[in-house]
């Protein structure tokens, strides 16, 4: 049988917003308690006291991390690059793609301050591009299935330090601040070392600065 302590958990945990709001004590306890009083009652089938869910939030937060891993990498403020003129399509997987992504790397050489991504996902390839390279991209792609097309795109990209490899939490830093901000992200693409984030192009100074902000040493722009 379910308890208070284990319900409160549970919903605590489900939420990193709400586990790193309680872990910087920046959110009231009681007030909590009262809040998810309704949903722990539903949950148990039975009514509760809001001190036993009180009791249940404290020790809970008194086991939670204090110190996110990023503040031990990030030795210093990384790397950060800005690309404007992007263009997003998604494409149907099929049987022919992959000779018509053949085609395009054979038919067309990508200059290095062009931007080019491609990711293949289990239904469909999405590729993330210069506007430069969109017209050949939709000749050799123009018998597949387009199911999303974007313009007006921006990106930045993140250089991460190598031991972001192994730390958890790391990319995590980045989102959650956008998020709280609302800034929305239309897509992500990630190497070993580099976070690569795309907007569209209204928020992209927004997302810059949020994410400046998050290094308080870095240089002024």
């Amino acid at each position: 049988m379910l308890t208070v302590p284990q319900v409160v958990s549970t919903i605590i945990k489900r939420s990193r917003y709400l586990s790193e709001a309680l872990a910087k004590d920046i959110i009231n306890v009681s007030s909590l308690a009262l809040y998810m009083k309704p949903e722990i009652e539903q949950i148990l089938l039975k009514k509760v006291s809001e001190a036993s869910i009180t009791m249940a939030i404290r020790r809970i937060k008194d086991q939670l991390p204090h110190k996110p891993s990023h503040k031990q990498i990030f030795t210093s403020p990384p790397e950060m690059i800005i690309r404007s003129n992007l263009t997003l399509i998604s494409i149907l997987n099929s049987e022919t793609l992959y000779q018509a992504c053949s085609k395009f790397f054979n038919s067309y050489s990508i200059q290095r301050r062009q931007f080019f991504t491609l990711t293949e996902g289990f239904s469909e390839t999405s590729i993330i591009m210069s506007h430069s390279l969109r017209s050949k991209i939709q000749h050799v792609f123009k018998k597949e299935t387009v199911i999303l097309d974007l313009l007006h795109l921006s990106s930045i990209t993140i250089q991460l330090p190598n031991d972001a490899v192994t730390s958890p939490g790391v990319i995590y830093f980045f989102l959650k601040s956008l998020a709280w901000e609302g800034v929305n992200i239309i897509e992500i693409v990630s190497t070993s070392f580099e976070l690569t984030l795309v907007f569209e192009e209204k928020n992209i100074d927004k997302a810059f600065t949020i994410l400046k902000s998050l290094f308080p040493d870095s240089p002024k722009a």
